[in-house]
């Protein structure tokens, strides 16, 4: 998918502040941050969005949620407090069609989110 921005972003062809990488993903800082800490955590694997997880990728959605526990961690905020979000097609504010989640973190949290 080279039309894909965090297709390109995943495999180094676009420039990104990278946080951290791992076996079948890539976390870059925000280039709209929304909170103090605020990291992506991208699949190298192009999934439109969460519909579009199967069976099949059930490693890479366990790979995901460890790496944004380790982006938490790296960036201090897993004893604070962050929160994960994976916004899904346009009435959930998906604005990138390839599946990431966002790592917020480094402020208190309001609910509700939207």
């Amino acid at each position: 998918m080279s039309e894909c921005i965090f297709c390109r972003v995943a495999s180094g062809e676009l420039p990104a502040e990278r946080v951290s990488q791992g076996h079948g993903w890539t976390a870059v800082r925000d280039v709209d941050p929304q909170a103090p800490v605020h990291v992506l955590v991208i699949p190298t694997e192009h999934v439109e969005s969460l519909n579009d997880l199967s069976e099949a990728h059930r490693d890479l959605a366990a790979e995901l949620l460890l790496a944004c526990r380790a982006v938490a961690e790296a960036e201090g905020v897993s004893e604070s407090g962050y929160r994960v979000v994976a916004n899904t097609h346009d009435d959930g504010g998906q604005s990138v069609p390839h599946l990431h989640l966002h790592v917020l973190g480094g402020r208190a949290m309001r609910w509700p989110p939207g």
